[in-house]
């Protein structure tokens, strides 16, 4: 069964020379080309392609927010971007945001369709002098975008304010918002705000999740 791909890049040019590149392969089939970035999350959403290869520069959305938009509509499309930036915090980002490779553009063909096949097949594929300068060394069992998203936080030096360690530990002993309120003598509605900021700054989407990540990673102690 071959690999559907769908390649969007602002560049006329460029798209013709990478499907030029993946027609040659038996396993791999071009399913669609877009030029911008409401044009891409639309025809991935409808394709449903295996691998989207994505530009971060382009009109309408960007790359990096059609990342995003894929990743809370549960697409499952593995997408690899394929870009001009070699920026450090771009990597990071993408991958927080469900990317599955970054490549830059100039790379050669083999090392593409390596990429392809890679992600295709449920891994992450990024070029090792990239891979090496952000994360090190990496252990075939390493966990790729756990790793990024580590990186993610530390880089914003975001921490759990006080008030916001108190509303994880009223979660552990079951409270409801409004539990929470009453007990922090606040409103829900400040309540739902301390949460959101919760969730965002762990990388999390909910409350239990938010529990294991602190229980995890000893941010605090609970009883």
């Amino acid at each position: 069964m071959s690999i559907k791909v769908l390649i969007a890049d602002d560049h006329a040019l460029l798209r013709q020379g990478i499907k030029g590149v993946l027609d040659f392969e038996d396993d791999i089939e071009v399913v669609g080309e877009t030029e911008d970035g409401q044009d891409t999350l639309a025809k991935t959403l409808v394709l449903q392609p295996d691998i989207l290869l994505l530009d971060l520069n382009m009109p309408g959305l960007s790359g990096m927010e059609v990342c995003r938009q894929l990743l809370a509509a549960r697409s499952k499309a593995k997408i690899i971007a394929l870009t001009i930036h070699d920026n450090d915090n771009y990597v990071v980002e993408l991958l927080k945001n469900g990317a599955k490779g970054y490549l830059l553009k100039g790379v050669e063909p083999g090392v593409l369709l390596e990429a392809v096949r890679r992600v295709a097949e449920g891994g992450f594929y990024i070029t090792p002098e990239l891979q090496k300068r952000i994360f090190g060394e990496l252990n075939p069992g390493d966990n790729v975008r756990e790793k990024a998203l580590n990186l993610w936080r530390e880089s914003r030096n975001e921490r759990l304010t006080n008030r916001e360690m108190d509303v994880i530990a009223c979660i552990a002993k079951g409270f409801s918002n409004q539990d929470i309120a009453q007990a922090l003598f606040v409103s829900e509605k400040t309540v739902k705000n301390h949460l959101t900021n919760i969730f965002r700054k762990l990388g999390v989407t909910d409350r239990t999740q938010a529990l294991i990540y602190v229980l995890k990673h000893n941010i605090m102690e609970l009883d």
